[in-house]
């Protein structure tokens, strides 16, 4: 991995509202266009999961939710509603942690979070029907087709990052956290390599994309900010490709469930 001495952060400002079929990449690259900027090789486009669940239509209409025993038996212990519960836990495969109001799942893709990433909140707009937001069934497929659209857009190469907000075991507050990666290695493996003394390096891995997925959130913001995509300029890196899914760990390796 080579250094840095500095990064670019450009938000890309003025995109509508996303429905489902929306094509991502022809709204990313519109809105590009109305900033006056372009994409550059080595560019990661950090896109926030809200609007790729958005646009493959991952929209849960709860009125249409017949939640199971299992869903009301754990509502009533979490304070929730029973539909959003049958919602969360046909996402998840293991209910980790609960108490009032909080629900820490297992979701299928093997991901470690609060109600299994099933949101609420800048999902429906007033006077619509009230409804709930998937994650991407497949984030890295998701992050792959969005780098080859935007590539074929620009004729660059660049990598992706999907990226959501994680709460954290040991410390209070979100933080931004990739779920899909496509074009750059999600880790890169530094064991082997020496410090700046010589040592060798043994047991460090760099979670890259989740350093991005992080430095993208910076901008995304958390509640009306409205700027989904962001651009990171500046980034160089040697390593292979490597998905998301690469960077959960197996159960022999967790220690914390």
């Amino acid at each position: 991995m080579t250094a840095h001495s500095a990064l670019e952060l450009l938000a890309v400002p003025g995109l509508p509202m996303v429905r489902a079929g929306d094509d991502l990449s022809a709204l990313i690259a519109g809105g590009l266009t109305l900033a006056r900027r372009d994409l550059r090789d080595g560019d990661v486009v950090v896109v926030a999961q809200k609007i790729v669940s958005k646009a493959e239509g991952r929209m849960v209409d709860l009125a249409s939710v017949t939640p199971s025993a299992e869903a009301v038996a754990l509502a009533a212990e979490v304070g929730k509603d029973p539909r959003l519960v049958s919602v969360i836990l046909s996402e998840s495969v293991r209910v980790v942690r609960h108490r009032p109001n909080l629900m820490i799942m297992q979701h299928r893709l093997g991901f470690v979070m609060a109600n299994a990433g099933v949101d609420h909140s800048n999902v429906a707009a007033p006077g619509e029907p009230e409804s709930v937001l998937l994650l991407p069934a497949d984030p890295d497929g998701s992050a792959a087709r969005l780098r080859d659209g935007l590539a074929q857009r620009f004729g660059v190469a660049i990598g992706v990052v999907i990226n959501d907000s994680f709460g954290r075991p040991w410390r209070r507050g979100t933080c931004g956290v990739a779920i899909g990666a496509a074009g750059l290695p999600a880790l890169i493996d530094l064991r082997g390599r020496p410090d700046l003394f010589g040592r060798t390096l043994e047991v460090s891995i760099l979670g890259f994309a989740d350093e991005i997925a992080a430095a993208g959130s910076l901008l995304q913001g958390q509640a009306d900010e409205a700027q989904p995509v962001v651009v990171v300029r500046g980034l160089r890196w040697t390593a292979p490709d490597a998905p998301v899914a690469a960077m959960v760990r197996t159960p022999d390796e967790d220690l914390f469930r």
